[in-house]
């Protein structure tokens, strides 16, 4: 895979990503991704999806990723590599079926499933895009959070591979309950080589980096609160059209519901043509710890 740097402007903090996602294969059908290095206490589950991802698509011959389902099983451990073993479950004509699951410790941690499918013409229908503001008249994250900025710290000057332009209040920053709905829109901060997957593995890192925040919209809670434990539980995606990742999508998202400690967020990613080229649902568990209030 080419360094992103080889390709016109891009921020560090994307190359990082590109490495991240130029797996190491160590045997037939295993890969071994490297870690970013950064202080966390998980590994962050759009990376492992995305690693996942490209795992699956190196063992592919034709076609374009159009679906992934998958699971998120135990905590990465951020503090070594992920093996990533793929099962070939069918090479067909026009459709191509992987299975990929991610070990550390000898114990899996995230299981996906994913489809390719080879391009064909048939029936086109599509919901309207939402209208937005061109995301060129958005702050940045860095300039909304600037009044924060001795509270953050260094969080705040971190690179970061996805510029995202929110649309409205920034999702961490209310305590009052609000509707169940957030917009924004989302790039890669920097030229992407032209390679298919990786687009689609950049999306797919990018996809969990704020789905989640739609299902507390509507609820007197953040994630630094000490009573609140949240986790991806399983995603799915659905690519339709051909996109790239490094110009503006539009992620409209919602949150239908929530009981039993768990919520379900839906996301839609438009192109700035109008085009519905990404769909996806995260189920995440939303608790609260026995005894504490929010």
């Amino acid at each position: 895979m080419a360094c992103a740097c080889q390709h016109g402007h891009v921020s560090d903090a994307l190359d990082l990503l590109v490495h991240l996602l130029d797996l190491e294969p160590i045997e037939v059908n295993i890969f071994r991704g490297v870690q970013p290095g950064d202080e966390r206490q998980r590994v962050f589950g759009g990376q492992v999806a995305a690693q996942a991802l490209m795992a699956a698509g190196r063992t592919v011959e034709h076609g374009r990723v159009h679906s992934l389902h998958s699971y998120f099983l135990r905590p990465g451990d951020p503090s070594i590599p992920i093996l990533y073993e793929v099962d070939r479950i069918r090479d067909g004509r026009s459709f191509t079926t992987r299975r990929v699951v991610a070990i550390q410790h000898g114990r899996p941690i995230f299981n996906l499933s994913t489809s390719f499918h080879d391009d064909e013409p048939g029936f086109e229908h599509q919901l309207s895009m939402p209208e937005a503001p061109d995301p060129e008249s958005l702050p940045t994250i860095t300039e909304r959070l600037g009044p924060w900025r001795e509270e953050l710290g260094e969080w705040l000057d971190r690179p970061r591979p996805i510029d995202q332009r929110h649309i409205g209040e920034l999702p961490w920053l209310h305590h009052e309950p609000r509707a169940p709905y957030q917009r924004l829109w989302i790039r890669a901060d920097g030229k992407l080589p032209d390679d298919p997957l990786l687009h689609a593995c950049v999306v797919t890192y990018a996809s969990d980096l704020s789905l989640f925040d739609t299902i507390l919209n509507p609820h007197e809670v953040r994630w630094t609160d000490p009573a609140f434990m949240g986790a991806s539980l399983d995603h799915c995606m659905w690519f339709h059209r051909h996109f790239r990742a490094d110009e503006w999508l539009l992620f409209d998202s919602d949150s239908p519901v929530a009981a039993g400690a768990r919520g379900i967020a839906r996301g839609f990613l438009f192109d700035r043509s109008g085009r519905l080229v990404v769909s996806m649902v995260q189920e995440g568990l939303a608790r609260l710890r026995t005894g504490q209030a929010p």
